[in-house]
């Protein structure tokens, strides 16, 4: 049998791409080079049809290129190929207003565009069975393959060094204004002698950006560089350090510098910046810390979300305090009944509790530190069959085949 040739368009070059798209197949060419090969493009040649008929099947994430508006007609004439296309998604089409892109989103229709993809697609690849059953509203071929983690990516390997305090950390991008702020409240109980036995870790910091103007008179728009204050990391900061609450007064002032440079004894300071890594490096920023933070505000954008903090925090062994929203449910259980530790790997934050449980799940591990590292080997137990590349690479293989089949 001749090998099944696949085209792979990812959508871009950051996480999306690595996890949805590259990493995937070239995990399946890896791993069975006698049935599979691989092309992937970020740039296909839509114009000329002819460069579809050597494969056989089609994955690409979102759109078939970049043009996301003729991807319907584009399915319907690679169709007439023999060839089969797959649309993979991971986000819900229609996140809130509270997300940077939601103006533009609903000025461009995007939400309409991507749900006409998905009834054009062949099949329909996703991240979780809750996001499924939403997508299954315009496309019943829907098969789910997780967010998936190769154990052996160097970057899941790094070790974390001991400390005599208690390490909390967020990692994310820049769209999650609205899931920090479920932090304010509990953030701003920690007392002096609290902070002094905590370390909080900011990953990803990034003050790149632009904002644009409009002039009252003549309407004009102009862009220019957003200032480092100005961005929605600096916000992030005020909020997790309590507006730099109990922090040197040398070391705030070196903080509003916002220099990517290194400070004398930063690492026994409360609060920990970390900048922006390449996505083949930013999970070495789990290796910082203990706890891992995961709160996500109750919408429908962040309901129909994968679990890849769950996962990568359950790679690296870290206990992890997440809000019990959508993805959060799959695969993590409450580890404290009324008052007693259970044998759970997660500590749960309704959403009725964000004003308060932050802070008390946090001292519940303060003072009972032996449960970081129970929790952190129960979530890696709950994670490391399910959510291995290898694993779910298998799955892949074997669907690819039915389906040429």
């Amino acid at each position: 049998m001749e090998k099944i040739k696949i085209l792979v368009l990812p959508s871009d070059k950051s996480g999306v791409g690595k996890y949805r798209s590259v990493d995937p197949h070239v995990k399946l060419q890896n791993m069975y080079p006698d049935d599979f090969h691989v092309t992937i493009d970020y740039n296909p040649n839509l114009s000329d049809l002819n460069y579809f008929k050597d494969f056989h099947i089609v994955h690409a994430h979102r759109s078939i290129g970049h043009d996301i508006e003729r991807t319907p007609e584009l399915i319907k004439k690679i169709n007439t190929l023999g060839v089969i296309v797959i649309i993979d998604l991971d986000d819900y089409w229609m996140p809130g207003y509270e997300h940077p892109l939601y103006t533009l989103i609903v000025q461009e229709n995007i939400g309409k565009k991507i749900t006409n993809n998905l009834r054009a697609a062949n099949y329909v690849t996703t991240t979780t069975k809750i996001f499924a059953t939403e997508i299954g509203k315009y496309n019943k071929n829907v098969v789910i393959f997780p967010n998936a983690i190769d154990p052996n990516e160097i970057q899941f390997k790094e070790t974390t060094k001991p400390s005599e305090k208690l390490r909390v950390g967020w990692l994310g991008g820049s769209s999650h204004l609205h899931d920090i702020k479920l932090l304010e409240s509990s953030f701003a109980k920690f007392t002096l002698d609290e902070r002094s036995k905590l370390q909080f870790y900011l990953c990803g910091f990034d003050t790149r950006g632009t904002v644009t103007e409009i002039n009252n008179e003549t309407k004009k728009q102009t862009q220019r560089a957003m200032r480092p204050e100005e961005t929605v990391w600096a916000k992030y900061e005020e909020i997790i350090t309590n507006n730099y609450f109990g922090l040197p007064e040398k070391y705030i002032n070196f903080l509003k510098t916002y220099k990517e440079e290194d400070y004398p004894g930063e690492i026994n300071e409360p609060y920990m910046r970390v900048w922006t890594r390449p996505v083949q490096l930013y999970a070495k920023n789990y290796s910082k810390f203990d706890v891992s933070l995961a709160p996500i505000k109750n919408t429908a954008f962040n309901r129909f979300k994968s679990q890849l903090k769950v996962i990568e925090a359950g790679f690296y062994k870290k206990a992890l305090i997440a809000s019990n929203i959508g993805p959060y449910t799959i695969d993590l259980k409450h580890s404290v009944v009324n008052g007693k530790f259970i044998d759970g790997n997660a500590l749960l934050v309704d959403e009725n509790r964000n004003h308060s449980d932050w802070f008390k799940s946090i001292k519940l591990l303060l003072n009972n530190r032996n449960m970081v590292e129970d929790l952190g080997e129960n979530l890696y137990n709950s994670v490391k069959d399910m959510y291995d590349l290898n694993i779910v690479t298998k799955q892949r293989a074997e669907f690819y085949k039915s389906i040429i089949k």
